[in-house]
């Protein structure tokens, strides 16, 4: 097997195995709010505030790693030049949206620099994710007129 090989299979078990943690993760959400609540008295404060951010913001990055998985998919299949990868990266672009202006709606209980790096990275990882899809459907375009010449 060729490295690149090695690489894309080892991470594509690492999104495996991040999917179902974040699956199990979200899922434990209420409970881990409301474990942390007895320790920090802004958790217990916001519990119902900060179980709901959490819980969307969560179900969105399982979303974001749902869809990282199909594009591994059709790259283990060597066909990633198909619009279910443009497709994919524009929900991705949706989704990471989705997570900064959840996280924009944390400002209003409680700011913190980390807030912000987290908009600012989902900001640019949203804007990442639609440029890639308009490449990936020129890259798919070019690539079905050199089909339709040969």
């Amino acid at each position: 097997m060729h490295m690149n090989d090695k690489i894309t299979v080892f991470t594509k078990g690492l999104l495996d195995f991040m999917y179902w943690a974040g699956i199990l993760t979200t899922a434990l959400v209420p409970a881990i709010i409301h474990f942390y609540g007895r320790y920090n008295s802004y958790f217990a404060e916001n519990d119902w505030q900060l179980t709901l951010l959490f819980l969307l913001s969560g179900a969105l990055a399982v979303l974001i790693l749902h869809q990282l998985r199909q594009i591994f998919g059709s790259v283990l299949a060597d066909d990633c030049f198909v619009m279910s990868n443009v497709a994919s990266l524009r929900r991705m672009g949706n989704y990471a949206f989705g997570i900064a202006a959840l996280a924009a709606l944390r400002i209003f209980l409680y700011l913190t620099p980390s807030v912000i790096i987290v908009i600012l990275t989902f900001v640019i990882a949203g804007l990442f994710s639609k440029v890639l899809a308009v490449v990936f459907e020129k890259a798919i375009t070019y690539k079905l007129e050199n089909d339709l010449t040969i």
